[in-house]
């Protein structure tokens, strides 16, 4: 069973219905015991990074990930929810995160091109790095969706994918069995499903 995290800031309904799709047994929980007995997590997340932070405290949940990321459960962060697996973000101010992917989010580069960045963009595979295991499905230049103003800035070795929006920015990430994804999964057709699949398998 998947657990999909709810603080209070996620997309949960669109998440679990895709999930639902493509056969994965998942529920909708803010119960520790729950997340303890689930086989992986997700931590979505939509809105701004200092609410949603304040809101995983609020819950008690940080210990919680924090002691399932320790112990090697596959744990996936959407959008919001992937920068809260880094260290701090600078949206409105200083905000600390999970610190389970070392790196800091920060603003995407004003290059001329509007921002916030939505649509569709293509996944560039970081080629100095093995493929992810979540792109087990999926080629290099898929299109996925993103809907986001700041992003991942971290080490080249914890990027598994970029995309190129005026600048060269983090799509997706890892560390061990911590996972992120900029963009929406459940917003990318089939090539999200794919990612999707191959988390649950992982």
């Amino acid at each position: 069973m998947l657990a999909i995290i709810d603080y209070g800031a996620g997309n949960l309904f669109s998440l679990s219905s895709s999930l639902r799709y493509i056969g994965v047994q998942n529920e909708i929980t803010s119960d520790p015991c729950v997340i303890s007995r689930a086989d992986r997590l997700i931590l979505p997340g939509v809105g701004a990074f200092g609410d949603a932070a304040a809101s995983l405290i609020k819950t008690g949940l940080c210990p919680v990930l924090r002691r399932e990321a320790s112990e090697g459960k596959p744990i996936l962060g959407i959008c919001l929810g992937m920068q809260m697996l880094f260290d701090k973000s600078s949206e409105g101010g200083e905000h600390e995160g999970l610190s389970f992917i070392p790196g800091n989010v920060v603003g995407i580069p004003d290059t001329g091109l509007k921002i916030p960045h939505i649509g569709w963009n293509a996944l560039i595979f970081n080629e100095k790095r093995p493929k992810s295991a979540i792109y087990k499905y999926v080629n290099n230049g898929e299109h996925v969706y993103f809907v986001h103003s700041f992003y991942a800035s971290c080490d080249e070795c914890y990027v598994s994918a970029y995309t190129e929006y005026g600048a060269l920015i983090t799509a997706s990430s890892e560390s061990k069995n911590v996972y992120g994804t900029q963009y929406h999964p459940e917003k990318s057709g089939e090539t999200g499903l794919d990612i999707l699949r191959a988390f649950c398998e992982i």
